[in-house]
């Protein structure tokens, strides 16, 4: 693997790569992963989302990575948010299959990387969506699935540890939506030897279930394995304050990417209503304690190109 690369293997040797990276400033985080497979005339209708192409668009995911990271992010999010064992059962894909196509999104985001011929070091996370995604009914913006974290811990458990052993550099545990699941997925990334970021979808203040921030915010405080807390997939406008309470509450650096603050129509599976997304807010939530900055659904290359101007400076010509 290139050098400029991250290679994964640091964590298995005790020095994790990222977490050094994180200490000497912030890193900038690729936008959404689905909206650039669409603009590119990919079709993710259907319940495995994005995870979908995996199987019959590799390139398409590979290319969708490269031009995150040639918009200058400094990491980007595996194709894995909806892909999970239960997920690809539906639709015939057996488990060892799964397995390899969970690996095969790690695997994708590095060849991305070095494509990219970046002289900088790149970094891939895997994301782990919530329950909910898996569900493909909207349920991750809702939380509550009415079963207890030791149910959900078995569920996450295979997947991370599949995910782990393709030698990411950090695992995404993403757009959680309560504090049971929080609970289920820091037991779940125990031993894994793999750090993990924890960041939760929130709306005004709260967890998408209704729990107060702080609380689901020191879940992770004394968790070794999470080298950040933060939220995702939210509207903009709550990320300042969920970015300063973040900081305040668990010590740890934040991790922070947004939406373009329109609306998930669960039914139609469109978007509605006007972007908000605005990278100038960057400044702030860099103040506010964030050191992973980008976007999530409906922020696409263009918008982190000015993320990542806002965090190292213009690109040079």
């Amino acid at each position: 693997m290139n050098d400029a690369v991250g290679t994964g293997a640091a964590p298995r040797g005790g020095a994790w790569g990222l977490t050094a990276a994180l200490a000497r400033g912030p890193l900038v985080l690729d936008g959404g992963l689905s909206n650039q497979l669409q603009a590119a005339g990919h079709d993710l209708s259907d319940d495995l989302w994005s995870a979908r192409l995996l199987a019959e668009r590799p390139d398409a995911v590979r290319d969708a990575h490269r031009a995150y990271y040639e918009a200058g992010a400094d990491v980007v999010i595996t194709a894995s948010y909806q892909a999970t064992f239960e997920g690809f059962a539906r639709h015939g894909v057996d488990a060892v299959s799964t397995a390899e196509l969970l690996r095969l999104s790690v695997t994708l985001a590095r060849e991305a990387a070095v494509l990219t011929g970046a002289g900088r070091p790149l970094w891939v996370a895997a994301s782990a969506g919530p329950y909910g995604a898996m569900l493909a009914d909207g349920s991750e913006y809702r939380g509550n699935y009415g079963l207890d974290a030791a149910a959900l811990e078995r569920f996450h458990r295979p997947r991370l540890e599949v995910l782990s052993a393709a030698a990411p550099d950090v695992l995404a545990l993403e757009t959680v939506p309560d504090t049971v699941e929080a609970r289920a997925l820091l037991r779940a990334v125990r031993g894994l030897g793999v750090p993990a970021w924890l960041s939760y979808s929130v709306a005004g203040g709260r967890t998408r279930a209704g729990q107060p921030l702080a609380e689901a915010f020191a879940l992770a405080a004394d968790a070794d394995e999470v080298v950040a807390v933060g939220v995702n997939c939210c509207d903009p406008r709550d990320a300042e304050a969920a970015v300063e309470l973040a900081a305040r509450v668990t010590g740890k650096p934040v991790v922070v990417y947004p939406n373009s603050g329109e609306t998930w129509d669960a039914a139609a599976r469109a978007w509605r209503g006007p972007s908000r997304f605005e990278p100038g807010a960057v400044r702030r939530w860099r103040q506010a304690g964030a050191r992973l900055i980008g976007g999530c659904c409906r922020v696409g290359p263009d918008a982190i190109a000015r993320v990542a101007a806002e965090v190292h400076g213009p690109a040079a010509p």
